[in-house]
């Protein structure tokens, strides 16, 4: 079920980040306001229109997560390979996205507070990324 689920949603999210599903979405807008005048901008005119925008925004939610976690999982397992693949990186660093907001700010903190401070006494981002240049 799960395979089954990631195509889909693969397929559906690529298909509807082209362009060419936003023109169709477009002129599905443009043909329903043109034939407004027909059905005489009537509560079943709006409803259709109302109900199907919301049908199709609840389930491209759930789609665009999928891809997010997706594309966020990749990026930790590329992270973490690197990680463990460079001799000087530190290896506990490997799976910290598991931590809490709180865990997380503890460890920026400590890798900022390892670097030169800045004029205003606290460390700046581009100190740490220095100091971690000048680890290699």
């Amino acid at each position: 079920m799960d395979q089954l689920f990631t195509r889909i949603a693969a397929r559906m999210a690529t298909a509807v980040g082209q362009p060419l599903a936003f023109i169709i979405a477009a002129i599905a807008i443009a043909l329903w306001g043109a034939s407004g005048p027909i059905f005489g901008f009537s509560d079943t005119w709006q409803l259709i229109v109302n109900t199907t925008t919301t049908i199709i925004t609840f389930l491209m939610v759930f789609l665009i997560q999928n891809a997010q976690n997706r594309d966020a999982a990749a990026m930790q397992a590329k992270l973490d390979e690197l990680i463990r693949a460079i001799k000087t990186a530190r290896n506990e660093y490997i799976g910290i996205e598991h931590l809490t907001e709180k865990e997380l700010e503890k460890i920026r903190a400590a890798i900022e507070e390892e670097c030169a401070p800045a004029e205003n006494g606290r460390p700046h981002h581009t100190d740490s990324i220095a100091h971690l240049i000048r680890r290699r």
